[in-house]
């Protein structure tokens, strides 16, 4: 059983943000960064499938040196090697670029199962995982709850939340891609032996050149024009006339304030 993780680096929780010079993201100089929260769920729940079936825990990320960080601290908890997509020319990529960029790489495996955290604690597009599956021509599943593989009959059964507290089950041919949910399980920490054992792990490197994707593939299709912090004010209307003329200018406001 070989289960790919795609692990992505995100601002800390706990860091102070400031928006950058141009407006349109935040300053990442002198910030700290962590592992994205979905993303440590779904490096345990493969661990915990490579603990009952045995195989291979496979690290993938994409991003610049700094990234390094969170792939030795998935190699610590007990995965087995990572691959690391670094280059310049690879930073700021949409989510479709991103999975294009890993797709490239991970249909190179030879895998079975590609888990991906649902969604990232920067952007929250939840578009990653999804395309990824649609790149690599596999079955996805997403908010999974729980996953149990069975490797003999090669499938896997998926648990996903629906709205309302509901939950619903799938069983998927493998190999598949499915997205993480944060709570399915409780990640562990890195052990000392893990940390001194992941130094001998291999990280491998690939670079733009390693990649048969030419710029256009890779360029954005989305941009972010600009992001603000949202200014806190208070104001209270009252909307007078009868019920029938009250729900009438309520309606015209709520659509008024969708078209801004």
């Amino acid at each position: 059983m070989k289960i790919i993780v795609c692990v992505k680096q995100v601002p800390s929780r706990d860091a102070i943000l400031r928006i950058n010079e141009t407006g349109n993201w935040i300053q990442d100089r002198d910030i700290a960064y962590d592992t994205n929260e979905p993303d440590a769920y779904a490096v345990e729940e493969a661990l915990q499938i490579k603990e009952k079936l045995g195989g291979e825990v496979v690290i993938c990320s994409l991003g610049p040196e700094r990234v390094q960080m969170v792939i030795k601290e998935a190699l610590a908890k007990g995965a087995d090697r990572a691959i690391h997509i670094c280059d310049p020319a690879l930073d700021n990529l949409d989510a479709l670029g991103q999975a294009r960029a890993m797709a490239e790489v991970i249909s190179k495996e030879g895998f079975d199962l590609v888990f991906t955290g649902l969604q990232s604690d920067d952007y929250g597009f939840a578009q990653t995982g999804v395309i990824l599956g649609e790149l690599l021509g596999v079955p996805s599943a997403t908010i999974a709850m729980a996953v149990e593989a069975d490797e003999a009959s090669k499938t896997v059964r998926v648990k996903r939340e629906l709205e309302a507290g509901w939950f619903q089950w799938y069983k998927l041919p493998m190999p598949a891609s499915i997205s993480i949910q944060s709570g399915l399980n409780q990640p562990r920490y890195a052990t000392l032996k893990g940390i001194m054992n992941a130094k001998k792990k291999e990280i491998r490197k690939v670079t733009l050149a390693d990649l048969s994707l030419n710029a256009e593939l890779l360029s954005s299709k989305q941009r972010i024009e600009k992001v603000y912090f949202p200014v806190k004010s208070k104001k209270t209307e009252i909307i007078d006339g009868s019920a029938k003329e009250a729900a009438a200018k309520l309606v015209n406001k709520l659509k008024q304030m969708r078209a801004l």
